[in-house]
């Protein structure tokens, strides 16, 4: 089981590794020019961004969360860590300090739908487009807790 704590900014580099990888192992439906344009957009504030990283026992970062006002907003883990428990751990820390947590969830990512919806969350809505006005629909999730 990783051990949880909170980012650095020395973390940055390994954060944006973590992205790149889960998201190309999770995000197919992403076209190319969308899924470049989204990484510049992240690269301008993920690196400093406050978020909680899953570490091995090496302290090398596995996964990451950031959490705003009792929403997820993002939940990535190494594709070589998935099926591990790095999600799950990281989402039952989250649901420690924020039990009726909220996220968004792209509704063509099946296997992210399914993790949430097996850790409690229920769906309250669903938007067309992603948050920059793309075409990827999102899910609102909320948790039971």
């Amino acid at each position: 089981m990783p051990t949880l704590r909170l980012s650095t900014p020395a973390d940055g580099p390994r954060v944006m590794d973590i992205w790149r990888s889960a998201v190309d192992a999770t995000h197919d439906f992403l076209s190319s020019d969308d899924r470049r344009e989204i990484e510049r957009e992240v690269e301008h504030f993920l690196p400093t961004a406050p978020l909680w990283l899953a570490v091995d026992g090496n302290d090398r970062a596995i996964g990451f969360m950031f959490l705003h006002e009792g929403h997820m907003e993002a939940l990535f883990i190494d594709a070589s860590q998935r099926g591990t428990g790095t999600g799950r751990a990281l989402l039952n820390h989250a649901l420690a300090m924020h039990p009726g947590l909220t996220t968004d969830v792209n509704e063509q990512n099946a296997q992210a739908v399914g993790f949430y919806e097996r850790m409690g969350f229920q769906r309250t809505g669903r938007s067309a487009s992603d948050s920059q006005g793309r075409p990827y629909p999102l899910i609102h999730l909320r948790h039971g807790g």
